[in-house]
Formats: C-alpha cells, sequence, structure tokens
C-alpha cells in the first residue's frame, strides 16, 4: 500500500514531470504538492523552463547532420582532436535543446553568462508583460512575502526597487528558472500601462558595468556586480529604460554596500 505522507524526493518530483513515475507514487507525489507549495512552484519552474527549452532549441534535434560531421568521414581523419571535436559537435546536435542551452556557456566564452541572463530575461518579459489576469505568481500587495520567498529560493537578499517615484507600482513577482540557478523576475507598471521588468540571478561573468541590449520591440539594460546579475527590461524607449535601470541600480547597489559596511564594522569592532 503506497503511503502518501512519505516525503517525496527530488528525483521523483523529476520522474514524476518526466513522466517516468512509478503509477503507485504518483497519487502520493500530488498529494505532497498540493501540501507544499514551494515544491509545487519548483516544478512548476522545471516545465516552464523545459517548455522554452523545447520551444526555442526543439528544432535542432531533428535536423540532419551536416556532411562534413559524418560519423564515416570524420573516421579518415588522422589526428585525435579533430575526432574528437567532431564528435562532441555531434553529440551538440542530437542531444536536442537541453545539452545546447546548458552547453553554450562552455563554446561561448566568458562573456556568454551575461548575454544568456540577458536574452532570458527579454523572453520572460515577453512572455509575462501582456498577461493581464497572470502576470505574477505573487502580487506587490504581499512584498514582504515575495522579497522573503525569493531570498530564499536565490540563497541571497534579494530587493523590489521602489520605483514610485518615476511612477511605477510594483505588480508583484515570480520565480523563473535561469541559466545559472533560480532568476527573480519582478514587474511594474505605469499609469499608462507600460511594463518593466527586473531579473536576478546568479552569475559567472566578470562583472560589467550598466549595458544596453535590444530585441525588436524590448530593450534592456543588464549589469554583474559579485556574482549576481540584474536585468532591467522594458519597451524600447531608451532614455525611459535608462532612468528606470539607473533609480533600480542605484537602490541596489546602495543597499549591498551598506551589508557590506556594516558586516565590516561589525568584524572590526570584534578584533
Amino acid at each position: 500500500m503506497t503511503d502518501h505522507n512519505s516525503p517525496v524526493t527530488q528525483d521523483e518530483l523529476h520522474a514524476y514531470l518526466d513522466g517516468e513515475l512509478p503509477q503507485d507514487r504518483r497519487a502520493a507525489v500530488e498529494a505532497w504538492l498540493a501540501r507544499h507549495p514551494e515544491d509545487a512552484a519548483m516544478v512548476a519552474a522545471w516545465r516552464q523552463q523545459a517548455d522554452m527549452l523545447r520551444s526555442r532549441y526543439g528544432g535542432v534535434a531533428a535536423e540532419p547532420v551536416p556532411r562534413r560531421l559524418s560519423l564515416d568521414r570524420l573516421a579518415r581523419r588522422e589526428r585525435r582532436w579533430v575526432r574528437y571535436a567532431a564528435v562532441a559537435l555531434i553529440a551538440a546536435f542530437l542531444a536536442g535543446g537541453t545539452a545546447g542551452w546548458f552547453g553554450r556557456g562552455a563554446f561561448e566564452g566568458p562573456r556568454a553568462s551575461a548575454q544568456t541572463l540577458t536574452a532570458d530575461a527579454i523572453d520572460a518579459y515577453r512572455l509575462y508583460a501582456v498577461e493581464v489576469r497572470h502576470p505574477v505568481e505573487v502580487p506587490g500587495a504581499e512584498e514582504a512575502h515575495l522579497v522573503q520567498w525569493l531570498s530564499k529560493r536565490l540563497d541571497y537578499e534579494v530587493r523590489a526597487p521602489d520605483l514610485a517615484v518615476l511612477g511605477l507600482k510594483l505588480v508583484g513577482g515570480r520565480l523563473l528558472p535561469g541559466p545559472a540557478g533560480p532568476a527573480a523576475f519582478f514587474m511594474y507598471e505605469g499609469n499608462s500601462g507600460a511594463r518593466f521588468t527586473l531579473y536576478c540571478s546568479r552569475a559567472r561573468s566578470p562583472e560589467t558595468a550598466l549595458r544596453y541590449s535590444a530585441a525588436g520591440s524590448v530593450a534592456a539594460f543588464y549589469w554583474i556586480e559579485r556574482d549576481r546579475a540584474y536585468v532591467v527590461s522594458g519597451p524600447t524607449d531608451r532614455d525611459r529604460l535608462l532612468k528606470v535601470a539607473q533609480a533600480a541600480y542605484d537602490q541596489i547597489e546602495s543597499r549591498r554596500q551598506s551589508l557590506s559596511e556594516t558586516v565590516t564594522r561589525v568584524a572590526h569592532a570584534g578584533e
């Protein structure tokens, strides 16, 4: 008899998401998720990530292998490093979206992480900024809970900047999957209905100053400080977007500097 109250492991959550969980455990996992909203949110984030990867890279697996990478042709080459490189390329093609997504940082160099994070942030903006009824998971009225929840999931203090001086109110936020782990996503809205978002995640790139990127009708300013990345996205009104990004930057970095100074003072006081 299946114990519906027994703890559910992450392996079982992954198997449940992939449709590989034994039938006699499905009811137990579903009951567990109903009682544990954080695990349910994590599974939902995994599912969304898988959907995004399939949408963006799913077609790669169906592409024919180029003739120059055929195994017969490569087998005739004598230099071992060429064979290894070709096999790696073929494996990347055949593995499809997930391998291509998580492996691209190794081929794009140290700045790829910043580009990847910015692309993810812009994709998230496109997906949720148009939503009317469900643009966020947690509404702005529950800001304290939202910030506490996202800080716990990202394992560092996350802050939702106050952008009221720019005529923007906090709509709310949500947890998203990111290329370097969980990502926090805050949404703001102005009186005209224009929306702006702040995306926060871990990063592996060198530190960067405030930089600009545009993709069609959406643009973003991003920066990375001490292994944390921030991306402010919105409509392609560069001047307006810069003001929003600068306000967010000033509040986030001044807050982090204040915390750093506090820790330093405490450390010195104990010497």
